[in-house]
Parts: C-alpha cells; sequence; structure tokens
C-alpha cells in the first residue's frame, strides 16, 4: 500500500484549517448577540491548537477534552438553572475545536515528516556527490573510485601511478584574515593555480576543504612529479606577488608531497592518500 505523501496532508489540512477559520467567522457574523462569548471561544479554540501544533497531538486531546468537558459543564448548568432549552448552536464549538486541532495537528505531523525527508535526502546526496558544489571539483570519494581504476591499471600496464598531495600551510590561522564569503573563492583562485600546471588528462581533487587539500593524480613516475610541483610553486610565487597579497592580504605557502604507487605497499586508496599527506611532513 502507498504511504500518503507529507506534502499532500501538509496542503489538505492548511486547507481544512482555512475552511474551519471561514466557517467560525460566518457562524460569529450570524449571531450579533453573543459575538464576545463566540469570540472567546475561538481564541480558546486557536490556542488549544497553538498548544498542538508545538507540542502533541495526546497534549492537544487532553486539552480538548477538559475544554468540553467545562464547556458543557457550564452550559448544562445555566440550561438547569435558567431552566431554559440547549440550543443547537452550543454544539458549534464543541466540533470546532477538537477540528481545529486535529487539522493543525496533521499540518505539523506533515511538516516534521517532510523537514525529516529533507535531512535524510541531503546525507544521501552528501554521500554520494562526488562533486564539491562551490569548486566543481572532485572529492574524496571520487578520488577512491577513480583510485581504484588507475592503480589497476597502473599494475596491468606497468605504468608509474603518483599522488601529489597539496595542503596550505598554516591555513587554519590564514582563515582568520580571509572573511568567509572569500573563503570559497580563495581555495577556487588555488584550484586554478594547480589546474593551470598540469596536463588534461591529470586530475586534480579537492580532497578537504576544511584543511584546503588537494590531490594530484599524475601517471608518471615521482621524478616526473616533482617538476609538477616547482610548476605549481613558481605560478603560486607569480600569484603572491601579483594579486592575492591584493586580493586577500595575506601571503600563501603550499607544502607538496608525492607517493608513487606500489602495490605491495598500498593495499587501498585511503592508504594511498594517507601516505601522501605523511609527506607533507618533509616538505618544510
Amino acid at each position: 500500500m502507498r504511504r500518503t505523501s507529507p506534502a499532500l496532508v501538509s496542503d489538505a489540512a492548511l486547507i481544512g484549517f482555512m475552511l474551519l477559520c471561514l466557517i467560525s467567522i460566518l457562524f460569529i457574523s450570524g449571531d450579533p448577540q453573543q459575538t464576545m462569548t463566540n469570540l472567546i471561544m475561538l481564541a480558546i479554540a486557536f490556542f488549544i491548537a497553538v498548544i498542538t501544533f508545538f507540542s502533541s497531538v495526546t497534549a492537544g486531546l487532553i486539552i480538548n477534552v477538559v475544554f468540553i468537558f467545562a464547556y458543557g459543564s457550564m452550559v448544562l448548568y445555566q440550561t438547569v438553572a435558567q431552566a431554559g432549552v440547549i440550543e443547537g448552536r452550543t454544539y458549534f464549538w464543541l466540533l470546532m475545536t477538537p477540528l481545529f486541532t486535529l487539522s493543525m495537528w496533521l499540518y505539523s505531523w506533515s511538516a516534521r515528516q517532510l523537514q525529516e525527508e529533507n535531512t535524510v535526502l541531503r546525507e544521501q546526496t552528501a554521500k554520494l556527490a562526488t562533486l564539491d558544489e562551490n569548486t566543481d571539483l572532485k572529492n574524496s570519494l571520487a578520488f577512491q573510485k577513480d583510485a581504484t581504476v588507475f592503480t589497476g591499471i597502473s599494475v596491468r600496464y606497468n605504468i608509474p601511478l603518483t599522488l601529489l598531495v597539496i595542503k596550505v600551510k598554516y591555513w587554519r590561522e590564514i582563515r582568520r584574515f580571509i572573511p568567509p564569503d572569500q573563503l570559497t573563492e580563495a581555495i577556487l583562485d588555488i584550484s586554478r593555480i594547480s589546474q593551470s600546471s598540469i596536463r588534461t588528462n591529470d586530475i586534480l581533487y579537492l580532497l578537504d576543504k576544511e584543511e584546503a587539500t588537494w590531490g594530484l593524480l599524475l601517471f608518471t613516475e615521482k621524478e616526473g612529479a616533482k617538476v609538477v610541483m616547482e610548476r605549481i610553486r613558481q605560478k603560486l610565487y607569480e600569484f603572491n606577488t601579483e594579486e592575492f597579497n591584493d586580493k586577500y592580504k595575506v601571503k600563501l605557502i603550499l607544502k607538496i608531497g608525492a607517493v608513487e604507487y606500489n602495490a605491495e605497499t598500498i593495499p587501498s586508496p585511503l592508504d594511498f592518500m594517507e601516505q601522501a599527506v605523511k609527506q607533507l611532513e618533509y616538505d618544510v
């Protein structure tokens, strides 16, 4: 059986609440002699509905039972004391107040369901996403998938494969001097420097956005990777002197490490990344 959509329930509850308000307004306007009494009853119905929205349907139902008992007792007392007759309009609020509570509970329930679904979808998207939404660079998840393929190619065709890891030195301190809205732009600028220093078939990954760490998979030996490392340093030096100092008021220094793939010592992409990151310690 297909589950009812929370969005549909939310729309129906909201429309129902609006219809109940319209009916209540027509009822109050149709009985001018009891306007104040009816307004008080409407305020009570709204108050119970609001409590239900911020608590639970159980609390709303309990308050409704108390209200119905108190209101019914008051009507019964007035009828007996004044020897009157219970009119049909007396039952209006006994019916409308629970309906207000029910519609408000359905709306709050569906809103919570939509929020939970939205949270789940966001978590799933974050887990499955292979591109950073701001830089359009492949992330660490994409690196793990690609590294599995590239290491297999490296072993099968005996092609050297080197992982080059780039990290901004003192990034945590630098972040304090760059406004939050410029951090993403700074990462983009550094990414462009790295991309302009590699071949079109080499791939750049944004491994850790918070720590400003990039990875480069290069089909070359470690010695060949050193050429790329020097090229990146040179371009960064030019960028520091021409643009970055004026734009962000700080000077960047990169730490770069490289590890050549060896199937015997690197069993997985995560080990590949970990060993490359360790090489950053020797770049002082």
